[in-house]
């Protein structure tokens, strides 16, 4: 698959974000085991940004706000027109920084969280409904265990 990420970071601090090599895999594999046609191209924009950035696009297209670990706008295709084009996610990196601390999680296994997690809902994937919810938790968490990262949702299944 050959897979296209522009990588835009608009965050004033940033260290300790994750390679462009690490979106690129754990974007890859979100792709490969979430969509079931198998797809010979793929494009996405992902943008880091600050919390403010993040709670100006919250408020805007979800009314809440706040800001937010990520955000994920897919791209509606024209009809009778395809690209390969998924659309953007937009991570907040304070949020996901914050986040991982309090969850008592490693910071690279939470940004491939997120980055996993903005991919799926690109495809389509939704947590609106119990079951959607638990079909994508458990997408997620196969995903990541193959990735290496332990279940994402463990302290909160015990």
């Amino acid at each position: 698959m050959q897979l296209y990420v522009d990588l835009q970071v608009a965050c004033t601090d940033t260290g300790n974000l994750p390679l462009p090599a690490d979106f690129e895999k754990w974007i890859e594999t979100a792709i490969l085991g979430g969509s079931d046609s198998h797809q010979e191209e793929a494009e996405l924009t992902v943008r880091i940004v600050d919390k403010d950035e993040s709670m100006q696009l919250n408020h805007q297209y979800r009314n809440t706000p706040k800001p937010t670990n990520v955000l994920a706008f897919p791209f509606q295709n024209p009809p009778g027109i395809t690209l390969p084009l998924l659309g953007d996610l937009i991570i907040c990196k304070e949020v996901v920084a914050n986040e991982a601390q309090l969850q008592g999680k490693p910071l690279t296994a939470h940004w491939a969280h997120m980055a996993i997690h903005g991919t799926l809902h690109l495809l389509g994937y939704d947590h609106i409904e119990q079951a959607d919810a638990l079909e994508m938790e458990s997408l997620e968490t196969q995903l990541l265990t193959e990735l290496g990262f332990t279940d994402p949702y463990l302290s909160e299944k015990e």
